[in-house]
Formats: structure tokens, sequence, C-alpha cells
């Protein structure tokens, strides 16, 4: 890692988002920018999270990005997942369709897709940014999931 977690920070769990670099930092921009707020994952993921937990988000280089702190965690099923919630996590056109879609391709190829599947859904607010992000508009969502 070239860039060091500040001290008040580095007592903190780590994590990316998505399961390839490409989508690890299109989604830690969407969540500097303010857009992505939420997330999902199954609910027996290492990194689930506690209300009031704090971590430290890397992009594709392991790099620490920024700090989130988890705000409310609900489990759900899949299917169960509303468009409040899509909109929430900020991805594509924020709507359902695509956040199903979208979800069906990333949980499908960590072979773990059901449509009934029980996923942890997490909101959280962005803490802290680290070190200088890329200027507004520079950026284009272009991989779905996570």
């Amino acid at each position: 890692m070239g860039k060091r977690i500040p001290e008040p920070y580095r007592h903190l769990r780590t994590f990316a988002f998505g399961d390839s670099p490409a989508l690890a930092d299109e989604l830690v921009e969407l969540v500097i920018k303010g857009i992505k707020t939420a997330t999902c994952s199954t609910e027996d993921e290492p990194n689930t999270s506690t209300p009031g937990e704090r971590w430290v988000v890397l992009d594709g280089r392991g790099e620490p990005r920024c700090v989130i702190e988890s705000v409310d965690v609900t489990y759900r099923r899949f299917n169960e997942v509303d468009a409040a919630f899509a909109h929430e996590e900020g991805e594509g056109d924020r709507s359902l369709a695509y956040w199903r879609r979208a979800h069906q391709s990333y949980f499908g190829r960590l072979g773990r897709y059901s449509d009934d599947m029980m996923l942890m859904c997490e909101r959280f607010r962005l803490v802290e940014v680290f070190g200088d992000s890329p200027p507004e508009g520079s950026f284009e969502l272009t991989e779905p999931g996570g």
C-alpha cells in the first residue's frame, strides 16, 4: 500500500467493494461523491457490520480512500429488496430493475445467487475522504455489483 491510513483510523477493519479492482474503484468513487450510501452482501459474508461500526474503504489497488460508518443493518431476501434501497446503492440508473440485474450477475459470479437468498442490507454514511479524489464528473460506472 502506498498511502497510509491516518492514525485515528488504523485500528479499523478494511475492505473493498465488488469483486474486481475496476469495480472497487468505481464503487468507492460513488461513495466519495455521496451517491452510494448503501450496500449489501450475503448474510455469511465476513465483512458484516453493525450500526456505529466504521470501516476503511480500499480502492482497486488496495489503497485507503475513505472511512464509512454503518448506520443501519437489516436482513432481507434478495427478492424483498425495495426500490428505495436500490436507489441508495447508487449504481447504474439507481432503479430496482437495474439493481436486480446487477446483483444477480454479481452474486452469480460468486456462485451464490438465489432469488430468495438472505442479504445483509447496510446503509452507511461517509465519515472522511483520504487524499485527492478525481474531479467531479470524471467517472462512469461501467460494471455492476457490490
